[in-house]
């Protein structure tokens, strides 16, 4: 039995039209970070989040973009309150920070940028917005590797600091950050866009204020937190007590090896959610550790996306739940652990969320498992064109999980990252490199009623000398997408140099410093999402449309499905 205490609302029609102006405040916010930047990541691939915190810190309201950004962000103004105090706070002043020991960040390449909000010389909100940077120095080009066994080894740590003092903008602060990647020039630029997107955010929070009122804008702020508690609380209560478990497995802990378990407990008592990661494997030796915050973010995309997707993401949407991993585990290492490579288990932990809620969720709201990987590649040279190295970078997409009524969407991210893909023409434009392929993979889809979405393959080849390539991958050998009710799994992943060649080598999922010469080429194949049902139930139609399009083999059709093309 539980007992939910309804908190007041003082004007639910405003609550929702205020809710709406704070997201299209977020919104122009994020267009403006992804239009104004340089750098192919965030301009073209849209790698970025922004949000708005109230003085308390308190998530008043976060972008629709990627969810495993939510950890950084909240982490990081936790991390700048705790520095500096609510009263060390200047209007004026501009804070950065990336670090996920010092700053509550979740990996270096993505730097928080946080300007206060002042009105009448009172601190009231903050802005704030958090970018993927291509490079923050380390070990290897795109600062992130498998391999790599300490956070020291992954480029610049930056803790809570200010880049900016009353208005006064630190250019040696600044230009220390910048020289520690391999292209520094892009990273003043981009840094320089995220602090004006600050600034474009919080002059409209300072003409909403203007327009409603401090105080019809304060008692909304508390209104939107407490109307996102309430209802995240009434979904709760609706579902059954008890405690369900999941399993997913990485490939391994970066560095080869046998796989790392990512175990989750779910239990539904007394109106709250409670998430238990004891069971996971140890702390990674490579880089696949998963900071706190970020699992934590993983925990709160789960539940919104499988209980209630419309609702607003912020601070109410901590309240009822909570979150625990034994410290020294991969989901929730200590420091120094490397941590770059850790978005590949924070997709591992969001499919055994999924997994668990398969106890307690109808058929129709159930969803076979995704791709659950975010691989990404990673080329990098000598600019052709000015001084410095240029260093592309990409997370790839794969097959979504199938559901009761419909197929899984094919070569999407899933779950924790929600990044584009990035142009072939641009990639050609800006880099010394050729896209010898771009599609997707047939029969990667896990069969079933409904089918799993399809796997990305893409091969690139080195036009110029000098090139090295990494990446950063999963589900080669041991992960897999599952089906449900039946429904078959979908295809792992492979990495191959100088496919279809006489000289052709299959990589090691997580490799890294590759010398290209020119003319070689790389070749990514992602997971497939699992299938839903029983491959035979899959009506002849969709069958036909299947393998007219390439996406199902005539073998397969006839083998797996039971039916001729």
């Amino acid at each position: 039995m539980t007992d939910v205490q309804p908190e007041r609302i003082a004007d639910p029609v405003g609550m929702e039209v205020f809710c709406n102006r704070l997201l299209s405040i977020t919104e122009d916010m994020n267009n403006t970070l992804v239009r104004a930047s340089f750098s192919t990541n965030i301009k073209e691939r849209k790698d970025c989040s922004v949000a708005l915190f109230d003085a308390a810190g308190r998530l008043v309201a976060q972008g629709t973009q990627i969810p495993l950004h939510l950890g950084s962000l909240d982490g990081a103004m936790q991390a700048i309150l705790d520095t500096y105090g609510a009263d060390g706070i200047r209007d004026g002043d501009i804070f950065i920070c990336n670090d996920p020991y010092l700053a509550n960040g979740s990996h270096l390449p993505d730097i928080n940028i946080v300007t206060p909000v002042f009105w009448e010389g009172v601190l009231r909100f903050f802005a704030a917005n958090i970018a993927h940077h291509s490079d923050v120095g380390g070990a290897v080009p795109g600062s992130i590797a498998g391999g790599l066994r300490s956070i020291f080894e992954e480029g610049i740590r930056i803790p809570a600091c200010r880049i900016a003092r009353a208005g006064e903008l630190d250019e040696d602060l600044l230009r220390l950050v910048c020289s520690n990647t391999r292209d520094p020039e892009e990273r003043v630029l981009d840094l320089r866009v995220q602090m004006a997107t600050n600034e474009r955010g919080a002059a409209a929070v300072r003409g909403l204020i203007r327009q409603m009122g401090l105080a019809a804008v304060l008692q909304s702020v508390d209104d939107v937190i407490a109307y996102t508690r309430r209802r995240l609380s009434n979904r709760i209560a609706e579902l059954r007590e008890g405690s369900y478990a999941f399993r997913s497995d990485l490939d391994d802990d970066g560095m080869g090896g046998d796989p790392v378990p990512i175990q989750v407990t779910l239990t539904v008592a007394g109106g709250r959610l409670a998430f238990d990661f004891t069971g996971s494997g140890k702390q990674a030796r490579g880089a696949m550790n998963l900071p706190f915050n970020a699992l934590r973010a993983c925990v709160y995309y789960a539940v919104k996306a499988l209980l209630d997707p419309d609702l607003a993401p912020n601070a109410g949407l901590f309240d009822p739940i909570s979150v625990s991993a034994p410290l020294g585990t991969i989901t929730n290492p200590e420091h120094p652990a490397a941590v770059g490579a850790r978005s590949i288990t924070a997709q591992k932990v969001a499919g055994a969320i999924f997994g668990a809620f398969r106890g307690l969720l109808p058929p129709e709201r159930i969803m076979a498992s995704g791709n659950d990987c975010c691989p990404a590649i990673v080329f990098s040279g000598r600019w052709p064109g000015r001084e410095g190295h240029f260093v592309y970078l990409e997370t790839l997409g794969g097959g979504a999980g199938a559901r009761l009524d419909i197929d899984g969407m094919d070569g999407v991210h899933v779950h924790m990252t929600n990044t584009s893909n990035l142009p072939v023409e641009a990639l050609e434009n800006e880099y010394p490199l050729l896209m010898q392929e771009y599609a997707l993979v047939p029969d990667s889809g896990g069969a079933g009623r409904t089918r799993g979405g399809m796997a990305i393959a893409k091969q690139i080849s080195a036009v110029g000398p000098g090139i090295v390539f990494s990446a950063r991958s999963d589900s080669h050998v041991v992960g897999v997408a599952s089906g449900v009710a039946g429904g078959g799994d979908g295809r792992r992943a492979r990495l191959v140099r100088n496919f279809g060649q006489a000289n052709e080598e299959e990589l090691f999922s997580k490799t890294a410093n590759i010398a290209l010469a020119p003319g070689d080429s790389v070749r990514i194949e992602t997971p497939g999402g699992g299938g839903y049902g029983d491959p035979r139930e899959r009506p002849a139609a969709l069958l036909a449309r299947d393998v007219r399009d390439g996406k199902v083999s005539t073998a397969a059709a006839r083998d797996v499905y039971g039916q001729a093309a």
